[in-house]
């Protein structure tokens, strides 16, 4: 594939988007599912650059979602992978946004196995730490006393409640790191991490794709829909050590997500390579048409369907969500049309 095709640049993605920018990315019926289609995040610092998606003198946070969310009716949250929310993050988040507005959240780093930066821990827990820990610059989860990862629990599930009564939030994204592979202890684990959370519903996506090799795809599909766990299709980046098959199975009925990564290749497993470098890749209509079936398939089984642009470098995530629901559109239009309503 051609890198100028693939990677055109922010204001050619700019022009594709205005083909699409009619209406509004409003929740559709595809199926049985309410199907509603985003991106994650909305304030990436190439993304609110003048000219790529915002109108001129949309500088402020709340102007920015306000904008975002009257052109989309859905947002993966990724920010709190990084850091603890806070509650009145969440109440301006509800206060900002349509009535029929949702959002994913990604759970935090601690929470999924991944370490996390000491110096990004809310104060409350920092001045909680034994002298040693304080001083490291990174944490795992199986590093804190176990009364302060509590504490983190409590914290996150607090900062969320806004968005879960006021019927705004979908699902905690559990997206676990490429070392968490098949076994009965990680199994274990992953239902451990979603008795946490509870009452508040999580999804799950693997980044190790022996979860999806031979006879054990099947087994995972099989024990995440005994369990009751979404499980989120992923579409990554081909012929890498860590690309996931795109698995495209419905493992709860009650919600079905795709996330949709790009497909560069070349850096998706490099070691140290930066969130623009992976994620720099602007889908074409051709690889657009080809996640329609799947997608399709899981509106039959499913209640309700987020997908999620993750390649997020500037407004190639907006633009492709922008282009998939215009041709979500005109496929709805056609049935219409052909069912003569």
């Amino acid at each position: 594939t051609s890198t100028r095709q693939h990677d055109p640049g922010i204001e050619a993605a700019a022009e594709r988007a205005a083909n699409s920018a009619e209406r509004r990315a409003g929740p559709f019926t595809l199926g049985g599912a309410e199907v509603r289609i985003g991106t994650a995040g909305w304030t990436d610092p190439l993304l609110t650059r003048a000219g790529a998606f915002y109108p001129p003198g949309t500088s402020s946070a709340e102007e920015r979602l306000r904008y975002y969310s009257s052109r989309f009716a859905f947002a993966e949250v990724d920010a709190t992978y990084y850091a603890l929310p806070a509650r009145q993050t969440a109440e301006l988040w509800v206060e900002r946004t349509p009535d029929d507005f949702v959002f994913d959240i990604k759970a935090h780093a601690l929470m999924t196995g991944h370490p996390t930066e000491t110096k990004r821990l809310p104060k409350e827990l920092r001045d909680a730490l034994p002298k040693d820990l304080a001083a490291k610059a990174r944490l795992y989860a199986t590093d804190l006393p176990p009364e302060l990862m509590e504490r983190v629990w409590e914290l996150f599930k607090d900062a969320l409640a806004p968005l879960d009564s006021a019927g705004k939030l979908g699902a905690v994204l559990l997206q676990f790191p490429p070392w968490f592979g098949p076994s009965r202890e990680n199994a274990a684990s992953l239902l451990a991490t979603r008795d946490a959370l509870r009452p508040l519903a999580v999804s799950v996506e693997f980044r190790n794709p022996a979860w999806f090799e031979g006879r054990t795809g099947d087994r995972t599909v099989e024990w995440l829909t005994e369990h009751q766990v979404p499980l989120v299709i992923s579409d990554t980046p081909p012929g890498t050590p860590q690309s996931v098959p795109r698995r495209a199975a419905v493992t709860t009925p009650s919600l079905s997500i795709f996330r949709l990564h790009g497909r560069r290749s070349e850096t998706w497993a490099k070691k140290g390579a930066s969130v623009a470098e992976r994620f720099r890749y602007l889908y074409d209509e051709k690889e657009l048409q080809e996640v329609i079936p799947d997608i399709a398939d899981a509106g039959r089984e499913a209640k309700r369907m987020h997908i999620v642009f993750n390649n997020c470098y500037g407004n190639y995530g907006t633009t492709n969500a922008m282009e998939l629901f215009a041709l979500f559109w005109e496929r709805l239009k056609v049935e219409d049309a052909d069912s003569g309503s």
